[in-house]
């Protein structure tokens, strides 16, 4: 009787152990999952910053540059590398600042308080020069395109910020250009010319009767030693007559949509034009950087 009993204890044992298995292994029934440990989101450490803060610390002189109501800067600086201030003037401006090769390892003390761009650059460098875009249709001031921190090494390359892919070509026939008349009907026959441009001591004089725009145009390059970029195929025609005056105002008073870039060399207090460009008023496009 008692072996009876141990066998049916076992057999109750093993049925029991066989469910046990089955349970664990029934189709479409996940096992229990396991508590999942919380996370919690990584701490931002000061190593990881973003770039552009940490380097803001790490400047070492102070900079301020106000639009309003005009642009003005102010700068304090204690022997500060050039480049370093020409670095943080680019981003600044949204403007290229370029510092010539033998000025790469420069290093100024300086210090001024809200001076408009021209007279703060020409602190900066023993030669400055700012190359602009001149819209004679607007107002506004002319926009800045690059500026120079040069040395006595001759001027920048012309084309360093104003390219000068297009242009287009005067062909004429007189022989006689250039030559100065001798004689009084020489002299009258020039004076009755319906279209005489000259350029003396930065100012443009210019008599026109009733003469095409782009010929006029094309005429005051030739005269200046300028590229003339014409993009409009325009009819209007000029009947005028200006003396003495910078070319800016000039050719403002020719025709709102010329754009003339131009570079100013603050050391010698001089602006000469180095390209221009006849564009179509439907379109806004203007020189980029």
């Amino acid at each position: 009787m008692k072996e009876y009993l141990v066998l049916c204890h076992r057999r109750t044992w093993l049925i029991a152990g066989l469910l046990s298995l089955l349970a664990l292994n029934v189709p479409g029934q996940e096992p229990p999952s396991k508590p999942v440990a919380e996370t919690k989101p990584p701490v931002k450490t000061e190593q990881e910053k973003p770039a552009e803060k940490t380097a803001e610390k790490k400047l070492n002189f102070a900079l301020s540059v106000k639009t309003k109501p005009i642009l003005n800067l102010s700068l304090k600086a204690e022997k500060v590398k050039l480049v370093d201030i020409a670095t943080e003037l680019s981003k600044r401006l949204k403007t290229p600042v370029l510092v010539a090769p033998t000025l790469q390892t420069e290093v100024v003390s300086i210090e001024f308080s809200e001076l408009t761009l021209e007279p703060a650059m020409q602190l900066m460098a023993p030669a400055v020069y700012i190359d602009y875009e001149v819209d004679t249709a607007s107002g506004v001031a002319a926009k800045p395109l690059g500026i120079f921190f040069w040395g006595n090494m001759g001027e920048p390359p012309v084309t360093s910020v104003v390219s000068s892919s297009n242009q287009s070509l005067l062909v004429e026939g007189d022989t006689e250009d250039g030559v100065e008349p001798e004689t009084e009907a020489e002299k009258k026959r020039l004076e009755e010319q319906p279209l005489r441009i000259e350029y003396q001591n930065y100012t443009l004089s210019v008599k026109a009767k009733k003469q095409p725009l782009v010929l006029v145009l094309l005429k005051i390059g030739e005269e200046l030693g300028v590229p003339v970029d014409i993009q409009f195929d325009t009819q209007d025609v000029i009947d005028t007559e200006i003396t003495k005056l910078s070319v800016e105002d000039a050719v403002r008073k020719l025709s709102p949509n010329v754009r003339l870039y131009v570079r100013a060399d603050l050391a010698h207090s001089e602006r000469r034009v180095l390209r221009m460009v006849l564009s179509d008023p439907t379109k806004t496009t203007t020189q980029g950087m």
